[in-house]
């Protein structure tokens, strides 16, 4: 196989990274193969931590032989290179042994993550496997110019590399892996066509609830909250649907999932982040505790300004995407329950 063979392919496919951006998976692979540099470094992220997101659990535990194929690909297309995994702590356990034995004499070494969710953010990623604390760098440089070690670094998620090795073999036909879970009578993993809309994957998978309900799209931390007449669009992100019955969910309970999420998952770098999440989270908690407590709405318009400053900074002070995406799921449920 000549090694701009695949780049065409995967330019030609249009495969865009699963591991949240989009971004397209042939510009990443040229970038980081053109790059000038006597060493580079491919990581495979398998690190996913966001809450109800686990497809790439499945696909380790399902179809580990395709996972190292995409990653014996990309080290054969980019040259001077050798490869990370990068796991999560229960993938790393699970797995290892497995991976270990498919693996054999490639240049790929297995890393289990360490420290919180922001550890799984591709900059944060870099600086743990160098052995630093996991927070994000400032970019640019990007990883394809400056990754580890300050080499050209290419990084894929599980899927992408699984599909990367569909590609090849000319065995893509436009699909993606979903998460289904929540009030879901028949949640799991499903592989279904890209361009589905969520009512599509739902119905496909026997999960269009029959009850009054709302989901949550691409994550279970930072997904946006869409009603049952907003389903006709595609699922970003890391592919997760959430379903939730709307009668029984108490969206204070909910939001304050989302705050001890956030709260663990970050990594104290920035002002921002660090005390609008606490602030958010001490606001709900309050509320919780309210003996009497007040309607979503009543909430809301107490607290509007102080909400909507919040948001504000978050959004766009933040240092990275966890905080300016934390005020995803709560604008878009007070939006839309209130």
């Amino acid at each position: 196989m000549a090694t701009n063979d695949i780049i065409t392919k995967l330019k030609k496919n249009n495969l865009l990274g699963r591991g949240g951006a989009g971004f397209p998976t042939s510009l990443k692979w040229d970038m980081v193969k053109n790059a000038e540099a006597e060493k580079k470094y491919i990581v495979c992220n398998g690190s996913e931590g966001e809450p109800n997101v686990f497809k790439d659990g499945f696909i380790l535990e399902n179809y580990p032989e395709e996972v190292i194929e995409g990653i014996k690909i990309a080290l054969e297309t980019i040259d001077n290179s050798s490869a990370y995994i990068y796991l999560h702590k229960d993938y790393y356990e699970k797995h290892t042994h497995k991976l270990e034995e498919i693996i054999g004499d490639l240049p790929i070494t297995l890393f289990k993550k360490t420290g919180h969710y922001i550890a799984s953010e591709e900059t944060s990623i870099l600086e743990v496997i160098e052995g630093k604390r996991s927070e994000p760098r400032i970019r640019p440089p990007f990883p394809p110019q400056s990754g580890l070690w300050n080499y050209p670094t290419l990084i894929n998620n599980v899927e992408t590399f699984y599909y990367v090795a569909k590609i090849n073999k000319d065995e893509y036909q436009n699909t993606r892996f979903y998460s289904i879970s929540g009030d879901a009578q028949n949640g799991g993993v499903f592989e279904l066509p890209e361009n589905y809309s969520i009512s599509q994957v739902l119905e496909e998978t026997n999960n269009l609830p029959n009850f009054d309900f709302f989901i949550q799209a691409g994550g279970g931390a930072m997904g946006e909250i869409l009603l049952p007449n907003e389903l006709e669009q595609p699922t970003e992100g890391a592919g997760a649907i959430i379903v939730f019955n709307r009668k029984q969910t108490d969206l204070f309970v909910l939001m304050k999932k989302w705050t001890d999420f956030l709260l663990q998952g970050n990594c104290d770098k920035c002002a921002p982040c660090r005390e609008g999440i606490f602030r958010l989270a001490e606001i709900i908690e309050r509320e919780i505790n309210n003996p009497n407590k007040h309607s979503l709405d009543e909430f809301f318009k107490a607290r509007e300004q102080t909400l909507q400053d919040l948001f504000f900074v978050l959004e766009q002070t933040s240092f990275c995407a966890l905080g300016k995406c934390a005020v995803i799921p709560f604008r878009s449920l007070i939006k839309k329950l209130k």
